[in-house]
């Protein structure tokens, strides 16, 4: 009697974390939403969605030596996803790059350069060598760079704009900047676009208190008859410190502390989630503005289906989703599925192919995109 009632109870907890973790999943994945103003707690399930995810496939499995019919309670959960599973993992097993840039392709390529390592550049001068190999292997027509650290002044001490445009070899560039968070008061910290085709026109937008995320910039460049509008932008960071990061890698069994790296990690989490759906929203009124067809790149500090990744894409193309392949994660640390940069095109463009190069020069990996606007 003892042994029915316990093999009872544990199929009534079973079936309730399977239920359980199929509610929290498709909260997780239909986050955007959610107003992270009023919800955002609900942004915490969506960098855990994947996993929920894998728990729903292991209770099909469960189920199906079990008891075959309750595997429908995971089914369900995932097929009500299907969309949302696409921006997280496309069903495709791999893609395929041709370096070779097709005839009226234009290749995009977004990345955080971490300031190209300044402060270690003296120390190790390959870091920065190597990575402009990259960028000169693969040729982007447009680069949009997060995290830029260069001078424009007359001095030359630790990375001059005139030594980016010979050795990257562009005709043009944007950059946008704070002078508030200038290096060494005369280097500046910022985003930029190089562009090899001509730029006709060039804004910074900025919104108080005007510091690095808050701002964000566009460019319009002219393509044989085509103008095409490229933002760039970087929003919100966590801002973790190296006390939160060795908390996450390895978690402590110490009470006080504990409860106080968890209260400080859950406030970054949540301050970004605030800032970054403030951010997404300015974002998106001015692409709405755009007379032109437009390409928008940059560290979005966000996973897929978060309330920010979803406002500013919207109906444009996200190049990963229509090409990539795999997780396709762009942040080195903390998690494998931290994929947070991405390249985006307006519903005018065919995504070609998509590129990203696993290779630790940054704490970000480099992406690549060929896009061509439609005939039509």
């Amino acid at each position: 009697m003892a042994k029915g009632f316990f093999r009872r109870q544990t199929k009534r907890i079973v079936i309730i974390a399977n239920i359980l973790a199929g509610i929290l999943f498709l909260l997780g994945s239909y986050s955007y939403l959610f107003s992270p103003k009023n919800f955002w707690p609900v942004g915490l399930l969506n960098l855990t969605a994947f996993y929920f995810l894998l728990a729903l496939i292991a209770f099909i499995i469960f189920w199906l030596f079990v008891k075959p019919r309750r595997a429908l309670i995971s089914a369900a959960a995932i097929l009500l996803a299907y969309k949302p599973i696409n921006n997280i993992l496309p069903f495709r097993l791999s893609n395929s790059f041709t370096k070779e840039k097709q005839a009226g392709d234009v290749r995009v390529m977004t990345w955080n350069v971490a300031q190209f390592n300044v402060l270690d550049d003296k120390k190790h001068p390959e870091v920065k060598n190597a990575m402009f190999d990259i960028i000169n292997d693969y040729q982007p027509d447009i680069a949009c760079f997060q995290e830029m650290v260069a001078e424009d002044s007359t001095i030359k001490n630790h990375g001059h704009m005139d030594e980016f445009l010979k050795k990257l070899n562009y005709p043009d560039y944007f950059y946008s900047y704070n002078s508030k968070e200038d290096y060494w008061g005369y280097a500046h910290f910022g985003i930029i676009i190089f562009s090899r085709y001509p730029i006709i026109n060039k804004k910074t937008i900025s919104y108080y208190p005007n510091n690095y995320n808050s701002i964000f910039q566009y460019i319009d460049i002219v393509k044989g008859e085509d103008t095409i509008r490229v933002f760039n932008i970087h929003l919100q960071s966590l801002r973790f410190s190296r006390s939160n990061l060795k908390y996450i890698d390895e978690p402590s069994i110490e009470e006080e502390k504990t409860l106080k790296e968890s209260k400080s990690i859950l406030g970054k989490f949540k301050r970004g989630f605030l800032k970054r759906e403030e951010q997404a929203n300015r974002i998106r009124a001015e692409l709405d503005k755009s007379p032109y067809p437009v390409i928008l790149t940059g560290d979005f500090n966000d996973l897929p289906n978060s309330y920010a990744y979803h406002t500013i894409g919207g109906s444009m193309k996200n190049a990963f989703v229509e090409n990539g392949a795999g997780l396709g994660r762009t942040f080195s640390g903390i998690s494998p599925v931290l994929r947070i940069d991405n390249i985006f095109a307006d519903s005018r463009f065919e995504v070609k192919q998509f590129k990203r190069i696993n290779i630790k020069l940054s704490d970000h990996f480099p992406i690549f995109a060929d896009v061509q606007l439609s005939k039509k």
